[in-house]
């Protein structure tokens, strides 16, 4: 997360107090192969949004399907400049929801850890290019992000646009990771933080689970940590 004075600074600037509606914005379109901009686009939503609620913006939410979708059902769009009238932020930082190397290394066989990357990269097959070596944390189980999308392409390769699978997918699939531990402490992490910030949306935002949190340093700050690992 960037310096609280700057994040402040940020928030300010665009209007926005900690009582407002915040609806973010992005990108849900563009190419998969070779790499998937598309997926790391959408991510790039929720962290923004996770960004707001760390910086304790009260209401967040996102825009399902993005930019794209809006503009493929035709919904009207706007090319008028929007100045917003800057104010001073006054929240309050929500440091409980950030974890650190540290402090996953101790909840190891404790809490619910969760590994939100591909299933080729918890399961060892592929290594990513920001992480020092492959595996993932010990005892972590996996719910990769993308498997929370639908995924609208144009039969070319493209994707179209990104969407979030029904509530009742989403339940189904964080029950199969988590079972019943209902108030039990889940830490969610990726690679570097993009996908994490997906799944502790869903989880804590939308599916409701009361006690989750962020390792933001991801298996990039694992790995490069020197952290125990398996496969």
């Amino acid at each position: 997360m960037p310096p609280v004075e700057e994040l402040f600074g940020l928030i300010g600037s665009a209007g926005i107090t900690k009582y407002s509606c915040v609806v973010v914005v992005g990108s849900t379109s563009g190419l998969l192969e070779p790499i998937p901009f598309a997926f790391y686009a959408t991510a790039g939503i929720t962290r923004v949004a996770i960004t707001l609620l760390y910086a304790g913006v009260r209401n967040v939410a996102i825009l399902d399907g993005g930019y794209d979708k809006w503009v493929y059902e035709g919904k009207p769009v706007s090319t008028e400049p929007v100045t917003p009238t800057p104010v001073t932020y006054d929240g309050k930082v929500n440091k409980d929801m950030l974890v650190s190397t540290e402090y996953v290394y101790e909840a190891i066989g404790k809490s619910i850890i969760i590994d939100a990357r591909d299933e080729v990269v918890y399961n060892c097959i592929m290594q990513e290019p920001w992480c020092k070596y492959v595996g993932h944390i010990p005892t972590a189980k996996n719910l990769p992000t993308p498997s929370l999308w639908n995924v609208k392409t144009d039969g070319n390769g493209k994707v179209v646009y990104i969407t979030y699978k029904d509530i009742v997918a989403l339940w189904i699939m964080a029950w199969n990771v988590i079972g019943c531990n209902w108030y039990k402490e889940i830490i969610v992490y990726c690679g570097v933080g993009g996908y994490a910030s997906t799944t502790y949306f869903i989880l804590k935002e939308v599916l409701g689970y009361p006690n989750v949190k962020f390792y933001d340093g991801s298996a990039q700050e694992w790995t490069f940590s020197g952290m125990p690992v398996e496969c």
